[in-house]
């Protein structure tokens, strides 16, 4: 079984990966594939050079290299995180025959409240700047991310509105739903 993770900016697709390790998961993201990509053109990993450099391996290698280059490094239970792509989505699709993609969500409000509590570089410093950098990153190229018409692709979705308790209730009763034991 492979879950995918999408959905938008400080939704907390993170910490469902997160928690999804401590039962078992090997967690994977597509965000490092971009991280290792950006070091391997001597630049930097804040996010305004990862978002370009993700960008850039879509235009030159086709949209869904990045789950291409996942594929490989799959095996038993699994996660892979930072789906921001419908190309990506399909190639996951076809080559795993257990894929799952689980929508992770909340409102923007919350979102951008555990952006500024998380405080990392690069995040906005103002409700206005958070959604216009939602709206860039929605935009119907298949070269670049494009959150919205991913997350309208989940099989599963979770609102993730509340505690952390209830995130992790909510991973337990999908794990349940999809047949797979939560091992420890």
């Amino acid at each position: 079984m492979v879950i995918g993770l999408t959905g938008p900016n400080a939704a907390g697709k993170g910490e469902v990966a997160a928690y999804l390790s401590r039962l078992g998961f090997a967690v994977h993201s597509l965000s490092d594939i971009v991280r290792e990509e950006a070091l391997a053109r001597g630049l930097s990993t804040g996010r305004e050079d990862l978002i370009a450099v993700g960008n850039r391996l879509r235009r030159e290698h086709g949209p869904g290299v990045l789950a291409e280059r996942v594929v490989a490094r799959l095996a038993g239970r699994a996660v892979v995180d930072s789906i921001r792509s419908p190309a990506e989505v399909a190639v996951l699709r076809t080559r795993l025959p257990r894929f799952v993609l689980v929508g992770v969500d909340a409102p923007v409000e919350v979102r951008f409240e555990r952006a500024r509590q998380r405080a990392r570089a690069g995040d906005p410093g103002s409700l206005a700047e958070f959604l216009a950098r939602e709206e860039e990153e929605n935009r119907a190229d298949p070269s670049r991310q494009q959150l919205r018409a991913t997350l309208a692709l989940a099989d599963y979705r979770i609102d993730n509105r509340g505690t952390l308790q209830a995130l992790h209730r909510a991973v337990d009763a999908l794990l349940r739903r999809l047949g797979e034991p939560a091992e420890r």
